[in-house]
């Protein structure tokens, strides 16, 4: 495999991303002046984005080493940041610089239960690699606002046989399964529903039942609950039955898992790239309508006219989704039918259904 080198100082980097902050900001990225300045930004961070293909398989590789040793059943994955969410993570915190970004490469072990990711963790903490740690986080021991949880360990390369990528930071993550079905479910609600649900901006009573749950899930496996949620199970339980009939979740992340199969099947994802879903609960269907990818303003008119049309409908929505983020969401969580069922299993437990 021929693997890419940084071709840019860390400057430059952190200048491109400030372009295509700015221009993603006020809407000049694909119009009007500044697009000669953002096609050459978006080709500068796209090979630095790139170069951290070497080092992340390094880490990554050394993450499955571990798993090994221990001997426990896990699920390993890698991925370079999206070119969007690198952009959008720069606009959600203006002093942060692309060059220290911690994520741009990642790694993800997945395990049974928090003892085995105490263990990976002893196991960094012990091992003698030659790659600097950074900063770590516990979200197990404090879990995010949102109901996220998972430990992070952030690792700054160093290799004297390879310095061209000396200093690129790679982050290993590490969940239990339970966990991760928390975050694929927060992940795909907000694909479809065209929230950033994962950033924690979103609609205030999604972004409550997710930490909701991410509370119930902690008390499962023992741990620290959510700030902010009921600290008593039996209240806990009761808020996130309510909420989780209000939403309809149940329904709607099973109807998503359907959709996700339906929209990236390859004949159909060839002939379109914008998919319009209608959801309409008193005919308990969902109309899926399919545009071409120069037809945005043809979608997006029917979209509205979609909007009119339902909005007295209780319980009906429609959304516009592309190809490219339902495809996004399939690489990110290669295990997505399994990590659904998982948390729909589970939610229905806390909720008593």
């Amino acid at each position: 495999m021929m693997w890419i080198e940084p071709a840019h100082s860390k400057s430059r980097v952190d200048k491109a991303g400030s372009i295509l902050a700015a221009a993603e900001g006020d809407g000049s990225a694909d119009f009007g002046p500044l697009f000669d300045a953002t096609r050459e930004a978006r080709r500068v961070v796209g090979n630095w984005r790139s170069a951290h293909a070497f080092p992340l398989n390094t880490l990554q590789n050394g993450l499955r080493q571990h798993i090994g040793r221990v001997k426990i059943s896990a699920t390993v994955s890698q991925r370079l940041k999206r070119i969007p969410s690198t952009v959008a993570k720069l606009r959600r915190f203006s002093n942060m610089k692309l060059s220290r970004m911690q994520d741009m490469g990642g790694c993800r072990g997945v395990v049974d239960t928090v003892d085995e990711v105490r263990e990976l963790q002893r196991r960094y903490r012990r091992s003698r690699t030659k790659h600097q740690p950074v900063n770590g986080r516990d979200y197990i021991e404090e879990p995010k606002e949102s109901g996220y949880r998972g430990v992070h360990l952030v690792y700054r390369y160093q290799s004297a046989s390879n310095p061209v990528y000396n200093g690129l930071l790679i982050e290993v993550q590490l969940r239990t399964r339970l966990q991760h079905a928390w975050a694929t479910a927060v992940e795909t609600a907000g694909a479809f529903l065209g929230q950033a649900l994962k950033s924690s901006e979103g609609e205030r009573d999604w972004l409550r039942f997710f930490a909701l749950v991410g509370s119930a899930f902690a008390m499962d496996e023992g741990c620290a609950g959510v700030p902010g949620t009921p600290p008593d199970p039996k209240v806990l339980e009761h808020e996130t039955r309510m909420l989780a009939r209000q939403l309809d979740v149940v329904a709607r992340l099973t109807e998503y898992a359907a959709l996700i199969d339906i929209i990236t099947d390859d004949e159909l994802a060839k002939k379109h790239h914008f998919f319009l879903l209608e959801r309409r609960p008193d005919r308990r269907r969902i109309y899926v309508t399919g545009h071409k990818k120069g037809e945005l303003a043809k979608s997006t008119d029917a979209y509205f006219r979609a909007e009119e049309r339902i909005k007295d409908i209780d319980g009906a929505e429609v959304v516009l989704v592309s190809t490219d983020s339902v495809a996004a969401l399939r690489r990110a969580y290669p295990s997505y039918y399994l990590d659904t069922e998982l948390f729909l299993r589970d939610v229905k437990r806390v909720v008593g259904e």
